[in-house]
C-alpha cells in the first residue's frame, strides 16, 4: 500500500491516468468504474491506480471525514461480484490536518478485459469511458502474453546455488548454442540463464524450469516431482509388491536413469520357435516405446501437483500415469493429431538434450513400435480432467502378428516365408539396410539388425564394405554371388 506521505505527492500528480480524485461518497458506479478502469491499465503501464476519495481536482483535501461504513463499503468492490475478475486491491484510510482521504490503491489485471457488470472501463488520460471494440481486442491479446506457464515463474525461495551451474556450463549451453556464440557471450551466468528462461532476473532466483532441469534437489521445491514405480503380483494393484523404486532428481540426470531401469529392469525376452530349426526373440516390450510413453510424462506433466508420475508393472501390462490431462488445444476429440505443451520450456530443454523431438509423433511412434513387436495397441485415457493415463499390454504367443504364426505353422510354404529367407532372397543383389527393412515393413534399425542381419552376416551374407561395417552407404549380399 501506498505510504502516507506518498499520498499528497500524488493529489499533485501529472500522471492523470493513475488517479481519479472525487469528493462524492454515495455514487457507487463511479467507484467500481473507476476501479475497473485502471485493473485494465489501458496504457500498459503496469503502474498502480489510485482512487482517491476527499480530494478536489486541483488536489486539494476537501476536509471531509472517513468513517469506518465508508471504508467497508468501498473494500467490499473488490469481492461483491460486480467486477470480474476479480480486483487485486487495497483500501486505506489517511487522516491529514485538512481532512482524511480514502486511498483504493488498484492493481493492474493480468487477466484483461476486467468488466464491472459486463461492461470494460478504460482509462484515456484524465478521462474514464467503455473500451470500443478494438480496445476490447488489444485487452484480450495482453492476457495471453501475460499468461505464463508455471515452469517460466519464478521458484521465490530457490537461489543461483540450488542449480547445478557446471553442468548447465559445461554440458547444456554447449548443446543449445554454437561455439562462436558462446565465445562471444561475456555475460554472467545468471544473465545467459535469464536469456532462455532459466533465470528470473526481477526476483533473482531460478524460474521452476530451471530447477526442474538442473535443480540439485527439485523434490525439495516441488514434492511431487518423482517417479514411483511399482511392481506387483498379478493383474491389480491387489497383488503383492514385488519390487518398488523410486526416481528423483534434475530431469537430465533423472531421464538417463530411467531409460537404463527400463532397458534392464522391465524389458525381457523370450525365445519364439518360428521353424523347425530357428528361433526369433520376442520382447515383452518394445523398449523404445516404454521410453518415449515416460519421456512424454515428463515433459507434460503437471509439476505443480504432489502426484508422482506413476509406473506401475502387473503380470501382463504397464500402466503409465502422470498429473495433468490433456492441455490446451488438445482435446479428447482431437487427441492425438493436436498437441500442446504444459511446460514449453522444460520440453525444449528435452528436446535440446535429444530426449524428445517435439514432432507430434509420440503417440504414433509408440503404436507403430507395439505393432512391430507383436504388442496390442496402447490404450490412452485422456477423459479425465486431473491425470493422464496409458496402459499397455505385453506379448504373448497369441499376440504374435499373422506372419509369425504363419512362419511358426508352416516353414515350407512359400507364402510365409521366415524374415531370413526373405532377407537372402531380397539380397540377391547387394541391398542397403535401409532398403531391406523396407522391403519387409520394420522400422526400428538396431533391433532388426541385431535379430537378423548379424546372425546372417555369420553365415550367408557379406558386406560390400567390410573394413567399414557402419558406413552409411554399407550394402548386403549373398557370398555365393558377385558384387
Amino acid at each position: 500500500m501506498i505510504a502516507k506521505e506518498d499520498v499528497l505527492d500524488l493529489l499533485k500528480s501529472t500522471e492523470s491516468y493513475r488517479v481519479e480524485r472525487t469528493t462524492s461518497t454515495g455514487n457507487m458506479d463511479k467507484f467500481c468504474e473507476a476501479i475497473c478502469a485502471f485493473a485494465n491499465d489501458m496504457p500498459a503501464s503496469r503502474k498502480n491506480g489510485y482512487l482517491i476519495i476527499g480530494a478536489k481536482d486541483d488536489g486539494s483535501i476537501a476536509g471531509m471525514k472517513v468513517d469506518d461504513a465508508l471504508l467497508k463499503k468501498i473494500a467490499g468492490i473488490r469481492s461483491d461480484g460486480n467486477i470480474l475478475p476479480l480486483p487485486t486491491m487495497s483500501v486505506e484510510r489517511f487522516t491529514y490536518p485538512e481532512g482524511d482521504l480514502l486511498v483504493a490503491e488498484v492493481r493492474p489485471s493480468d487477466l484483461p478485459p476486467v468488466r464491472y457488470r459486463g461492461r470494460v472501463f478504460i482509462r484515456i488520460g484524465p478521462r474514464r469511458d467503455i473500451a470500443t471494440e478494438a480496445e476490447e481486442r488489444i485487452l484480450a491479446e495482453r492476457r495471453c502474453s501475460f499468461m505464463a506457464t508455471f515452469d517460466v515463474t519464478p521458484c521465490l525461495s530457490a537461489k543461483l546455488e540450488d542449480l547445478d551451474v557446471d553442468y548447465i556450463k559445461s554440458n547444456y549451453l554447449p548443446m543449445a548454442f554454437d561455439e562462436e556464440a558462446l565465445a562471444n557471450d561475456k555475460r554472467d551466468i545468471k544473465e545467459q540463464l535469464a536469456s532462455i528462461h532459466l533465470y528470473d532476473r526481477d526476483n533473482d532466483c531460478p524460474t521452476y524450469a530451471g530447477i526442474i532441469l538442473f535443480g540439485k534437489n527439485p523434490k525439495y521445491f516441488l514434492l511431487g516431482d518423482y517417479v514411483q514405480f511399482v511392481r506387483f503380483a498379478g493383474k491389480d494393484k491387489g497383488g503383492d509388491i514385488l519390487n518398488e523404486r523410486q526416481f528423483a532428481g534434475p530431469l537430465y540426470r533423472m531421464l538417463p536413469t530411467l531409460e537404463s531401469f527400463v532397458r534392464d529392469g522391465i524389458i525381457t525376452q523370450r525365445p519364439v520357435p518360428e521353424t523347425l530349426f530357428r528361433e526369433r526373440t520376442v520382447w515383452n516390450y518394445p523398449e523404445g516405446a516404454i521410453r518415449e510413453l515416460l519421456m512424454n510424462a515428463c515433459m507434460h506433466r503437471d509439476y505443480q501437483s504432489n502426484m508422482p508420475i506413476r509406473l506401475y508393472q502387473f503380470d501382463d501390462y504397464i500402466e503409465v500415469m502422470n498429473a495433468g490431462g490433456l492441455y490446451g488445444e488438445a482435446r479428447p476429440e482431437n487427441f492425438p493429431s493436436v498437441n500442446d505443451y504444459r511446460n514449453p520450456l522444460v520440453a525444449e530443454a528435452m528436446r535440446v538434450m535429444k530426449y524428445v523431438n517435439k514432432f507430434n509423433r509420440g503417440v504414433t511412434r509408440v503404436q507403430e513400435m507395439l505393432k512391430e513387436n507383436g504388442n496390442p495397441p496402447a490404450e490412452f485415457d485422456v477423459n479425465t480432467i486431473t491425470a493422464f493415463r496409458v496402459n499397455v499390454h505385453a506379448t504373448n504367443e497369441s499376440d504374435l502378428s499373422d506372419s509369425h504364426k504363419s512362419a511358426h505353422k508352416s516353414s515350407t510354404s512359400q507364402t510365409n516365408k521366415t524374415v531370413e529367407e526373405k532377407i537372402i532372397e531380397f539380397c540377391k543383389e547387394p541391398r542397403t539396410l535401409a532398403e531391406i527393412m523396407a522391403y519387409l515393413g520394420y522400422k526400428d534399425r538396431g533391433k532388426f539388425k541385431s535379430s537378423y542381419i548379424n546372425p546372417l552376416l555369420e553365415t550367408v551374407l557379406a558386406m560390400t564394405n567390410p573394413d567399414k561395417p557402419n558406413s552409411r552407404n554399407q550394402k548386403y549380399y549373398l557370398k555365393n554371388t558377385k558384387k
